[in-house]
């Protein structure tokens, strides 16, 4: 198993380049071509999803990447540190929560879209997006 671990200031300058190094690690670990323009999307959704929570909640840690080439699949995890409430966590600032949940969920709904294989954990320490895709088995060389 191989893993790249790459972290950033929560700023949205910073998403891009997140994508483009998901996009490289991504090709090099065998994802097939066609399918790394939605590696790159969900990684930029995802990473955008993390630097969001973190400004919102005045956050200074950076956001987190891993990205991790196993036999026959490649993952990426996007991690924020801050803590996932819900409405009833937060007394008079409901309508501000609901606002942040419903956009929150839509960011989760674009990535459900575009990966088949994600997990999402959230809690009062952080969350966690992790992606899967199938790679190919590495081509062998005919002499």
């Amino acid at each position: 198993m191989a893993i790249v671990e790459l972290r950033f200031s929560a700023l949205p300058e910073h998403v891009r380049t997140a994508r483009l190094v998901a996009a490289a690690v991504a090709r090099r670990a065998g994802v097939d071509e066609a399918v790394l323009d939605e590696v790159r999307l969900a990684v930029g959704e995802a990473c955008s999803r993390a630097v969001g929570l973190h400004q919102s909640s005045g956050i200074t840690a950076p956001v987190k990447v891993a990205l991790i080439e196993e036999e026959k699949q490649f993952s990426i995890e996007v991690g924020d540190e801050a803590p996932h409430a819900s409405s009833s966590d937060t007394p008079g600032g409901a309508q501000d929560v609901e606002a942040d949940v419903e956009e929150d969920e839509m960011g989760l709904a674009v990535i459900s879209g575009l990966v088949d294989d994600v997990e999402v954990t959230t809690g009062q320490d952080g969350g966690r997006i992790r992606m899967t895709w199938p790679t190919a088995p590495p081509a062998v060389a005919l002499l």
